[in-house]
């Protein structure tokens, strides 16, 4: 009776031990389990924070690529609109000097079929609005002889020192006469039999004489200054 007891008591010792061993195991197990969870669950965080640094080094990366593409256009954009308005520029300047070329060798050719009748002065532009009577007409007339605004004031000083602006000035001493002061002054029939009392005439005279000798006014006033005379 007693072994049969004992038997009993193995038997349920065994039972148990087996018992517990099994939930030892199914422990460790889970424990594995959780421990894999945790794994997975820090691989996954770090692989999220990873992926936020690419797309934030992406956008930046955008953004100073956005950036410096824009800064080039707008170069682009400025080097493209002064060309274009240096074009522009030279453009009107051409047109202007053809104009003016054209007007002149429209102008001696009517003196010419006319017998050399005289200057006329033609519509005074703005720029000239300024001076009044002979040193507008010379101002009108220098600008037709393709002669930039910049050289009036060289012509002006010019024309003053010689006569004062004054078509009938003489120098009986030399026979220079006019407002350029020609020498002889019949030399400015050249532009018109009416040169002794046309200013317009005696004018466009000497504004050939300059350009011929001196190729501007400013040319001129410079050598009058240094020697006294052009």
């Amino acid at each position: 009776m007693t072994s049969v007891g004992l038997l009993l008591a193995g038997a349920a010792g065994g039972i148990y031990l087996g018992q517990g061993r099994e939930v030892q195991q199914q422990n460790a197990e889970a424990t594995l389990v959780v421990q894999a969870d945790v794994n997975d669950m820090q691989l996954l965080k770090q692989h999220a924070a990873q992926h936020a640094a690419t797309r934030a080094w992406q956008r930046k990366a955008e953004g100073d690529a956005a950036e410096k593409a824009a800064s080039e256009v707008k170069s682009a954009a400025a080097k493209a609109h002064t060309l274009e308005t240096k074009v522009v520029e030279q453009k009107q300047a051409a047109e202007d000097a053809k104009k003016a070329a054209e007007q002149k060798a429209k102008e001696e050719q009517e003196q010419k079929e006319s017998g050399k009748s005289g200057v006329s002065v033609g519509p005074i532009p703005s720029s000239c609005n300024e001076y009044s009577g002979n040193r507008q007409i010379g101002c009108t007339l220098m600008l037709k002889a393709g002669f930039g605004i910049d050289q009036f004031p060289c012509l002006d000083k010019l024309f003053n020192k010689e006569s004062g602006w004054n078509q009938h000035a003489e120098n009986r001493g030399s026979g220079a006469y006019g407002i350029p002061q020609a020498l002889p002054g019949s030399k400015m029939a050249k532009f018109g039999d009416d040169w002794e009392d046309n200013a317009a005439t005696q004018v466009a005279w000497g504004l050939d004489y300059i350009e011929g000798r001196y190729n501007d006014p400013c040319g001129a006033w410079d050598h009058s200054e240094s020697t006294g005379w052009y």
